[in-house]
């Protein structure tokens, strides 16, 4: 009897250690202004590998993540996003690729903030 609570307490031991969850949390904020910014930003965060989860804010530019740190890391997620034209907290979108964005996206520029502000026409 005693061997086979043994048995069954090293068998628990090793399933709880590889059924641990890998999945990590993290806000990051990235650059945007509306909608099509939101879509876009979402979309290049999903397609990092081990992406679970994506979620971006317009009002505070924070983008909520899940992902799977044994797949990815903060570092890759935030590439991909630069690579679709949106700066991060970390990495900057190359300039040849930020100017491919829809100009009503145009982050950078001051006219394009104040024409996505609340009440503005």
């Amino acid at each position: 009897m005693k061997k086979l609570i043994a048995i069954l307490g090293i068998l628990f031991i090793g399933i709880t250690g590889f059924a641990q969850n890998k999945n990590a949390k993290a806000t990051i904020e990235v650059d945007g202004v509306c909608g099509m910014c939101k879509e876009r930003i979402e979309k290049a965060s999903i397609k990092a590998k081990g992406v679970k989860s994506a979620t971006w804010n317009v009002e505070t530019h924070q983008l909520d993540l899940i992902y799977n740190e044994g797949k990815t890391d903060l570092t890759k997620i935030q590439q991909s996003i630069a690579d679709t034209g949106h700066d991060t907290q970390d990495i900057k979108a190359k300039d040849e690729i930020y100017e491919k964005i829809d100009p009503c996206c145009r982050y950078r520029d001051q006219q394009v903030i104040d024409d996505h502000k609340p009440g503005a026409e």
